[in-house]
């Protein structure tokens, strides 16, 4: 059954074009935002009428479930300008089937692939004038779906709210693709078996600040997670998807943890797999330990690191940080592989490159 058309309450307080122009002549990343936003109701066991309305406050209960049991998940997704002036949107179905696993762990109700769509589609006509234009830059999506219910009690909300806004997003490095430092934490974990590590759920990132932090007290730019039983393998950088590159036989080797229920099954991840193999790396998914990453870089077998996310894309890892050591991959600079895979997926996204994979949605 088709999904209704979301309804549209232009707003009347919307920026004039002059003065968007000059907000977003260095829009940095989740600071600015657009003139409207979607919203969509659930309640009585269905989805109400979805609308555009202008981008404003929530109002929520003191009691809303949200505030106090935590059912909140969100998704991230780009919407990119193209040569020809159209704007289209990077696997946005995949965002909308993984928001949906996100919300099947939360018990919460799945949103309708369709009107995850329509959503996106109708907040970006609206807000079309927001999209940058520059390679690198684009309008950032972020739909999320809280609890509403006005009640104390643990169990799973009846009512629910999801919203979508936009954001245009400058380039992640204005200055350039600068590799990060790293720090491998042993104080802490991101995820547990039987958790909430492959959902995107706001409280995995609110655990995961305390770690950060502590990152950044070692110098750090970002903290890399290791395994909640054994404390040895590697799973994410922060919040996003890591990747090795192996020398081997001449050859370069693209390797990245397997997804094992406690790492968020990353979309750009996925995408990066696929890229490798056109651009005729071999790839595989596998459990690495800490131990591994220090001993294969030492012998020269792993020649460059990189992590991968919808905001950066693609950024390399140069030095790595721990308890009692620390080295350097490839000297600290960007690796060839890397920018070859970054290059591709920007490409891809920008429409300066063939979307053999159909991966690119055109909203108008």
């Amino acid at each position: 059954m088709s999904t209704p058309d979301i309804l549209i309450q232009p707003s009347t307080t919307a920026l004039s074009a002059a003065e968007r122009e000059k907000l977003m002549a260095s829009p940095g990343f989740g600071k600015l935002f657009t003139d409207h936003m979607v919203t969509i109701a659930y309640k009585d066991g269905a989805w109400q009428q979805g609308q555009v309305k202008p981008y404003g406050p929530l109002t929520l209960a003191p009691s809303a479930s949200v505030l106090h049991y935590g059912q909140a998940i969100f998704e991230g997704f780009k919407a990119f300008m193209q040569p020809d002036g159209s704007i289209g949107t990077f696997r946005p179905e995949a965002n909308a089937e993984r928001f949906n696993r996100s919300a099947a762990r939360l018990a919460m109700p799945a949103l309708p692939v369709e009107l995850f769509m329509k959503a996106a589609d109708a907040l970006i006509n609206i807000d079309k004038g927001w999209v940058p234009k520059n390679v690198g830059e684009s309008l950032y999506l972020r739909p999320f779906m809280i609890a509403t219910d006005a009640f104390l009690g643990v169990r799973p909300s009846k009512e629910y709210l999801f919203v979508m806004i936009a954001s245009p997003a400058g380039a992640y490095f204005p200055q350039g693709v600068k590799p990060v430092t790293v720090w491998i934490s042993e104080d802490y974990v991101r995820a547990a078996p039987g958790g909430t590590g492959e959902a995107k759920c706001a409280g995995n990132y609110a655990a995961s600040l305390l770690a950060q932090a502590q990152a950044q007290d070692e110098g750090c730019d970002q903290v890399v997670w290791l395994d909640a039983v054994q404390r040895s393998y590697i799973e994410e950088m922060g919040g996003m998807n890591l990747f090795f590159v192996y020398n081997e036989n001449g050859k370069p080797v693209i390797v990245t943890p397997e997804l094992t229920g406690t790492l968020l099954p990353g979309v750009t991840r996925r995408s990066l797999l696929q890229v490798a193999k056109d651009l005729g790396y071999e790839s595989r998914e596998v459990k690495l330990t800490a131990q591994q990453w220090r001993d294969d870089v030492a012998s020269g077998r792993m020649t460059e690191v990189f992590a991968c996310g919808t905001a950066a894309v693609i950024t390399p890892v140069g030095h790595v940080k721990a308890k009692g050591y620390n080295f350097t991959i490839n000297n600290g600079e960007n690796g060839p592989v890397t920018m070859a895979l970054r290059d591709a997926l920007l490409g891809i996204q920008h429409g300066t490159k063939p979307d053999t994979h159909g991966w690119m949605h055109k909203v108008c």
